[in-house]
């Protein structure tokens, strides 16, 4: 797809166009990124209430459902991708939400193990990195597609290596899994942002593009997440036992 931005805007058509053409654009990217601030949130409060309360975090880490929380996220991914296209636009959202929830009860390990000031850097870490790279894919001109089989092929990688580490548990192979996995998410940053807003492009304010958002929202989200999760090996400092 041609992502030059600049000839895909209907300008042909009149400046007034053009203007409600940014205007919608903004409001879909501004909409993506609710979305996902919305399950960053329910993601954060799922984390504090199971972190918070012994008898629901022993019930879950101390007994064999700790897998059914690590490996559930990933089972979920693969449902609300192959179910999207059947969704409705509100049922798209509740899988979305439903999922950050779920996100929520895996990410309450992190609270229990490092401390809240590793936690508190490493989110603004995160949060600086995603930022920018998510503004560089929203304004670059060049065609981040061309990327997209490294990113897709180091994807799969960092998701395979890390669900044999669950078992291996080798620091030397977590190590490159976060270097690589740290340069794969942050590369998906851009491309993803670049992906949602070839969408409003191709589709504009429709039903359609109002799906897809939703589908962007959910990489968007699992970018930060999983950069702010690789971060925290190299960044977060343990809890004293």
């Amino acid at each position: 797809m041609n992502h030059d931005w600049t000839s895909n805007r209907p300008a042909e058509s009149g400046f007034g166009n053009a203007v409600r053409f940014d205007e919608g654009l903004r409001r879909h990217m501004l909409g993506i990124y609710r979305n996902m601030g919305l399950a960053l949130l329910i993601s954060a409060a799922v984390a504090w209430v199971v972190a918070s309360t012994p008898a629901i975090y022993g019930l879950i880490f101390g007994t064999p459902l700790k897998w059914v929380a690590m490996l559930a996220p990933l089972a979920f991914v693969f449902f609300f991708s192959f179910r999207f296209e059947k969704m409705t636009l509100s049922g798209a959202r509740m899988a979305l939400f439903a999922f950050a929830g779920l996100m929520g009860l895996s990410l309450a390990s992190v609270l229990l193990v490092f401390t809240g000031a590793s936690i508190a850097t490493t989110f603004l870490i995160a949060a600086v990195t995603f930022l920018t790279m998510s503004l560089w894919g929203y304004t670059t001109k060049a065609d981040l597609t061309r990327y997209s089989t490294f990113l897709f092929m180091g994807l799969i990688g960092v998701v395979l290596a890390s669900v044999v580490n669950l078992f291996l548990q080798s620091s030397a192979l977590q190590i490159a899994v976060s270097i690589i996995g740290v340069l794969v998410f942050t590369g998906l940053t851009a491309w993803d942002t670049q992906r949602a807003k070839a969408d409003y492009v191709a589709y504009g304010a429709s039903q359609q593009a109002e799906k897809l958002a939703v589908m962007s929202a959910l990489s968007l989200y699992l970018n930060f997440v999983n950069l702010f999760q690789l971060l925290l090996q190299f960044t977060g400092v343990q809890q004293e036992q």
